[in-house]
């Protein structure tokens, strides 16, 4: 006879340590040489080595760009703030969406008004929120950005954070505490929230590569960093007409943004606490 416990099931746990560290690894690799790769340029970013859109070569290994600048060496300058920028947005987004979420599940009424506010910001295309904000707020620069990132991505978050919040907050503990006299953030903040890990964390995972697609459109659009900075999503646009001479000069830094979202995505849902079901043979 087989019978199924929910909190069991699990591979052992050096084979967990290891497929958690094979998750995570490739996201600290990409983060850690993001952020340090400035110092590991070799060329100057604004200095040109090479002809335009010239192929690769030993001064180039993956050839210039449209000034004839090092593509390599404004690839690896050019991860550094779009890295610390999209972290920033992914940690705001997540922790404004989970004390909005907790606080809405304990006081329906504040929730309700939550969610109707949260409705209407939905309705707001991405591009165009980013271009509200940052061409009313010209001299804002990247915090125009981050600001903007923000704005656009508590709706969508507080709504998953508040149905996470919804049946801890309808537990017999929280009831207790709250019966007990203990104040509303004691409920948010001790309650709650430790009780959210899970999706919180996996929640910061999906915000973070929402954020690094919104931080590098609206450097797409030139509305975030200026040229002759270096920067990934900058650089798409800048080189886009010279894809067929030197294709690195914009496959390099798609690359380094599809592989930089994925890999964290992947690290935080890897590191996220799973619950699993056991199978066990009775004789």
């Amino acid at each position: 006879m087989t019978l199924h416990l929910l909190d069991g099931g699990k591979p052992s746990k050096p084979h967990r340590i290891r497929a958690t560290a094979l998750r995570v690894l490739p996201a600290l690799l990409l983060v850690g040489l993001a952020l340090v790769g400035p110092w590991l340029a070799q060329h100057a970013i604004d200095a040109p080595v090479t002809a335009p859109y010239a192929e690769p070569g030993a001064d180039a290994v993956l050839g210039g760009d449209q000034l004839g600048r090092d593509v390599l060496s404004r690839l690896l300058a050019g991860g550094r703030d779009l890295v610390l920028s999209s972290l920033l947005v992914a940690a705001l987004v997540t922790g404004s969406a989970a004390v909005l979420g907790a606080i809405g599940a304990l006081r329906p009424p504040v929730g309700r008004l939550v969610e109707r506010v949260a409705d209407v910001l939905m309705l707001l295309p991405a591009v165009l929120g980013i271009l509200l904000v940052t061409l009313s707020w010209p001299d804002g620069g990247r915090l125009a950005v981050i600001t903007a990132a923000v704005l656009l991505g508590v709706p969508y978050a507080v709504r998953l954070a508040a149905g996470a919040a919804a049946p801890v907050a309808a537990s017999g503990y929280v009831e207790a505490a709250a019966a007990g006299g203990e104040r509303l953030w004691h409920l948010v903040l001790r309650e709650v929230l430790p009780n959210l890990r899970a999706t919180l964390l996996a929640l910061f995972g999906l915000r973070f590569v929402a954020a690094v697609y919104l931080v590098a459109t609206a450097g797409f659009l030139q509305v975030g960093p200026q040229p002759p900075a270096a920067d990934w999503a900058l650089m798409i646009r800048e080189n886009s007409s010279g894809i067929l001479l030197n294709p690195w000069s914009v496959v390099a830094p798609s690359l380094a943004i599809g592989l930089l979202a994925l890999s964290v995505n992947l690290a935080a849902a890897a590191l996220a606490p799973q619950t699993g079901r056991k199978t066990v043979t009775v004789l």
